[in-house]
């Protein structure tokens, strides 16, 4: 190993969770569980990347309200609880830790997957982003939501609680709870797409109120210290952005860090989109205001991450697009092997094993066999 990946490929333990490496496979939707269900060829895509020292899933409907993307998994029921545990079994055969993400689309869904119900909302605020592919694979505008009334608020917590006690029933060590990238959690973050008046609007307080209630029903489900949260402060992804980003997510943040998480996954870098209504909250920041685990994403280059775990900037890195075409990317990390080539990204976002299990492992050709380095499994 060489000395400048000496942290990221560095162990990390918190309780009895092992951890070979900093390395971690962020969520990346694919696509592959039709009708929202698991299956073998999702388990294999796993299981091809767990040198990672964690993996997280591709967010996964903890509803069928919940629903906005085709073919996404689903985590609502007994029938995909038991689908997802050909994954986790997958996963821990290589003593790899697996935590769940836990996704409510939000607004950023459309009628055509709900039976022409139109998608939920803190309030009726428009979509005025990119266009959103619906079941039949056709293109469609989005659609002005529902606004959720207060009293259907804590059946939609529930359905983050059933879902979290259906991802233990799965096996997975832990569930991250999706409040990032124009998603449901984050609407009702942001003033932007939050205009209630009621406890869940208005003030920065009112606005976090439902993901704090998230995180205590979880926690209720799994110990403290393997529910983690997803947060993206300086994303425009999904037509976000809102002016008072900064104190939003500075509260955010600081109310977070008394709850013992698992970890705080920030997506810092700007390479997924940065609304620039003001300087960029950095991960430097983001660890003065949160001192627990911290996993910075977005962008990052293996040295970068590297030198942020050593400089205590983070505690985990995670890298998305990297982990598509090269399953075993911390092998590569830590012996400077070249990568594969990318596929078409036609092919990532739903089909079958093409751009998606069908990545070479790297193979040495002078010994005709992978070579394994200390630190990575």
């Amino acid at each position: 190993m060489s000395e400048n990946m000496k942290h990221l490929l560095s162990p990390l333990q918190w309780g009895d969770l092992h951890l070979a490496n900093r390395v971690a496979m962020a969520p990346m939707t694919r696509g592959r569980a039709k009708d929202n269900l698991p299956n073998d060829l999702m388990a294999e895509y796993y299981r091809q990347r767990a040198s990672a020292g964690i993996l997280v899933t591709e967010g996964t409907f903890v509803s069928r309200e919940a629903i906005g993307w085709k073919d996404a998994p689903g985590i609502w029921s007994a029938d995909q609880a038991a689908a997802w545990k050909a994954t986790t079994n997958a996963v821990h055969a290589h003593g790899t830790p697996i935590f769940l993400q836990l996704w409510h689309t939000g607004r950023a869904s459309h009628s055509d997957f709900h039976d022409g119900d139109l998608p939920v909302a803190p309030s009726p605020v428009k979509h005025e982003g990119d266009q959103i592919r619906v079941p039949s694979g056709e293109k469609k505008d989005h659609e002005t939501p529902r606004a959720l009334e207060t009293d259907e608020i804590p059946r939609v917590v529930q359905d983050y609680r059933k879902a979290a006690e259906n991802a233990k029933d799965a096996g997975f060590d832990g569930v991250e709870i999706h409040a990032a990238n124009g998603y449901l959690l984050d609407q009702f973050l942001q003033s932007k797409t939050n205009k209630r008046d009621d406890e869940y609007g208005g003030s920065v307080e009112n606005r976090f109120r439902i993901l704090r209630e998230v995180v205590e029903a979880c926690q209720e489900v799994f110990p403290a210290e393997r529910v983690a949260v997803r947060l993206s402060p300086n994303g425009a992804f999904n037509d976000m952005g809102s002016p008072d980003f900064r104190e939003t997510f500075t509260h955010v943040i600081k109310e977070l860090s008394g709850y013992g998480l698992a970890y705080l996954h920030a997506i810092d870098g700007l390479d997924f989109g940065f609304h620039e209504l003001g300087e960029a909250m950095t991960l430097e920041e983001i660890r003065a205001l949160y001192p627990g685990r911290l996993m910075g994403n977005c962008g990052y280059k293996r040295d970068e991450a590297d030198q942020q775990i050593a400089a205590g900037h983070a505690d985990l890195i995670a890298f998305g697009r990297p982990f598509i075409s090269n399953p075993d990317l911390v092998e590569r990390f830590a012996n400077d092997w070249e990568f594969n080539a990318e596929s078409d990204q036609e092919t990532w976002y739903g089909g079958g094993a093409e751009g998606y299990t069908d990545f070479p492992a790297y193979v040495k050709a002078a010994e005709g066999e992978q070579e394994l380095t200390a630190g990575v499994r």
